[in-house]
């Protein structure tokens, strides 16, 4: 070997040991950065799942709504912010942008949170303490929502955001179903690490493949991927995470270059704002909803191959840069420079998955320290429905 070979060889060595103590510290630190969000919620999650164990299960057959043209096994809602006419009483219902109208049926949607926030907690203590009850509790939720032939919700959305006067149901109402993004989670970690058997998890996986495939062939569905703003991006969030669980590649592929050649790059701006959601009368909310929703659907869809926390636009739209417009509004809500929320204002922010998720994708200390301040278990109805992935066990225990 002359001494120019033996020159290159050694470089080539160098680099790959060079290379090998890269990996490790970005690893430690990963694992670091996971770390203090297990010590921190760990005894909490236990002590909640614990109290789930008594809970009976509460699915959409529970309650019925006089008002909706479905049946017993649909599920029913009505638009937030649409409220009789006090010009013709018993008339067609009339729009309020941002105000949500107290009277109107809620009792499937608030049954579908009250599913995600069971499963997902019962499941962060299965995977804390190996312990088959919180397994086996989180199964017989799943049971009634998707295999009982009584009590099972029909796969689809028919009837969601119905407007009195108006519709029976509309595409919009497909944004309800973004509380199924942790239910469909808990179904895939339960089902890979065995807390569930292969022939109970597949009932469970045939309901959300029966939904999957509604929800991107009708047209109530077609209408909510194509919506330009937040809706968009929970839809794709929503059928993300039904794609990964059923093993669907040919959504998982949809949703990736949704992500890539439209969502991000039409509804982001050069400053990395959401300007639809800047125009509503809760910019506030919407800005960091939509921003979770955005860091949501990288979570579940990133590989190695393909990250979608690191992509970029060619004229530099990111998701890094969208955190990093909406982090010192987080950091110090006094410094947002846009109107303040008609609703929900003192309430903003809590534990934010932009936040968790940024902070690990991104080594980022202070992410992961503003994320521990801020309150994990928020208490308003409003805020929790708009909050469907906030367990963050499920997402990060390996």
């Amino acid at each position: 070997m002359d001494k120019n070979q033996l020159k290159r060889k050694t470089s080539f060595i160098a680099s790959i040991f060079a290379f090998i103590g890269f990996l490790i510290p970005m690893n430690l630190q990963a694992q670091d950065f996971k770390d203090p969000i297990i010590e921190a919620l760990k005894e909490t999650e236990i002590a909640r799942a614990k109290a789930y164990l008594s809970a009976v299960p509460v699915t959409v057959t529970d309650a019925h709504c006089e008002r909706s043209t479905g049946g017993i096994n649909d599920f029913y809602s009505e638009g937030d912010y649409w409220w009789p006419n006090p010009e013709n009483p018993g008339g067609p219902y009339q729009q309020r942008d941002g105000q949500t109208n107290p009277d109107n049926f809620t009792a499937h949607r608030y049954a579908m949170i009250r599913l995600s926030e069971i499963t997902a907690t019962l499941t962060s203590a299965w995977l804390l303490t190996e312990d088959k009850v919180y397994a086996d509790k989180a199964l017989e939720h799943l049971n009634a929502w998707f295999v009982d032939t009584y009590t099972k919700m029909n796969p689809h959305l028919l009837y969601a955001q119905a407007i009195y006067g108006k519709v029976t149901g509309r595409g919009i109402g497909l944004i309800d179903a973004y509380h199924f993004v942790e239910v469909a989670r808990s179904v895939k970690v339960l089902s890979d690490k065995g807390g569930i058997s292969p022939l109970q998890a597949e009932k469970i996986k045939a309901w959300f493949g029966a939904f999957l495939e509604w929800m991107t062939t009708h047209e109530y569905g077609i209408s909510e991927m194509n919506w330009k703003n937040n809706h968009g991006t929970c839809w794709a969030a929503t059928a993300a995470s039904m794609a990964v669980l059923t093993d669907n590649d040919e959504i998982k592929k949809l949703c990736v270059d949704r992500f890539k050649n439209i969502l991000l790059p039409n509804q982001m701006a050069a400053n990395g704002s959401f300007p639809l959601e800047l125009k509503r009368t809760k910019p506030y909310g919407y800005s960091l909803f939509n921003i979770d929703a955005f860091f949501n659907v990288a979570q579940i869809l990133s590989t190695p191959e393909d990250n979608l926390f690191e992509f970029e636009t060619k004229d530099g739209k990111s998701l890094k840069k969208g955190l990093d417009f909406i982090y010192p509004y987080i950091e110090d809500k006094t410094k947002w420079p846009y109107k303040k929320d008609i609703y929900i204002w003192n309430e903003w922010p809590v534990c934010h998955p932009a936040l968790l998720f940024g902070a690990i994708a991104y080594n980022n200390s202070k992410y992961l320290d503003t994320y521990l301040a801020l309150p994990a278990y928020p208490i308003p109805a409003e805020v929790i429905r708009n909050l469907p992935v906030r367990h963050p066990l499920i997402w990060i225990l390996e």
